[in-house]
């Protein structure tokens, strides 16, 4: 007989259940733009996200430890053994997690380039004057951010802001883990970014999450340069001085940018262009099929 789980924990898109000495995370079909989950469904996105978070936390294992057990059905509970459930699952290790999301930007875009506009910082970090937007930047920059709760915004931070908040948190390892989550980030960005201009997509962005394992040791959990936590340009074309398509939800954004009087509800237009997106940039990165 399966025993019954319920979520302990429930995000825009995730659900995390409690299975003794590991997680079981599970990836909805759910959307969010602007800390706010959207009233339709993305099909076969959730398996989309497993599949392609699994796939860099196998690429990038040898920078820093993951917290991926395994994404097979078997290995879990009979209650998770269903269709509901398939494609969409990973068995996960238990972390505390770090308070701080970890962001690397590589190109300016977004609320970087509105910031850059202004004052020639982004985040607080000053940048070369004469950018145009979606220029790549001399070197990839580190800028955190608090990690806020369901349907409130996380601000940025600078990074003695981050030694401050794991001291609090971690008194005398605040500097320790602060340092060690922004060389992580940077160096996954890197590989990561190095290996899918091989496949012919730009990562303009992305954000990783670290937790602590029982021994102290940091470890990336979470998802995994997903078009959920991430930018996606198609190398070809890619043209600065503009705004860039994309592989990510960046085109669901836009929409509601243009749409301001829309209740959260997207058309199917826009549904089916968006799952199109996601299930490309997963082949393509991978060469494997969705």
């Amino acid at each position: 007989m399966s025993t019954e789980f319920q979520p302990v924990k429930e995000g825009k898109v995730r659900q995390v259940y409690d299975n003794g000495d590991n997680l079981i995370m599970v990836v909805t079909d759910r959307i969010s733009a602007f800390d706010h989950i959207l009233n339709n469904v993305i099909p076969d996105k959730g398996a989309i996200l497993t599949k392609m978070s699994s796939f860099w936390f196998d690429f990038t294992s040898s920078i820093v430890p993951n917290h991926m057990l395994s994404t097979d059905v078997e290995d879990m509970p009979e209650f998770f053994r269903t269709e509901e459930f398939q494609g969409r699952s990973m068995k996960c290790k238990k972390l505390t997690m770090l308070p701080i999301e970890c962001i690397v930007r590589g190109y300016i875009t977004g609320s970087g380039w509105e910031s850059y506009q202004k004052n020639n910082t982004v985040c607080g970090i000053r940048l070369p004057e004469g950018l145009q937007e979606s220029d790549k930047l001399p070197e990839p920059i580190y800028t955190p951010t608090t990690k806020a709760d369901l349907g409130d915004h996380d601000e940025h931070i600078t990074y003695e802001d981050s030694v401050r908040i794991l001291e609090e948190q971690f008194p005398g390892k605040g500097e320790l883990y602060a340092a060690q989550i922004r060389d992580c980030t940077i160096a996954l960005y890197k590989k990561c970014a190095e290996y899918a201009l091989s496949k012919n997509i730009i990562i303009a962005d992305t954000k990783f999450e670290f937790g602590l394992d029982e021994n102290g040791t940091v470890v990336l959990g979470d998802e995994m340069l997903t078009p959920d936590s991430s930018r996606f340009w198609p190398l070809q074309g890619y043209q600065p001085g503009q705004g860039q398509p994309s592989f990510d939800k960046q085109f669901v954004r836009d929409w509601l940018k243009q749409n301001p009087d829309n209740d959260g509800t997207l058309p199917d237009t826009v549904i089916a262009k968006t799952a199109d997106k996601y299930r490309e940039a997963y082949e393509l990165l991978t060469g494997k099929e969705v």
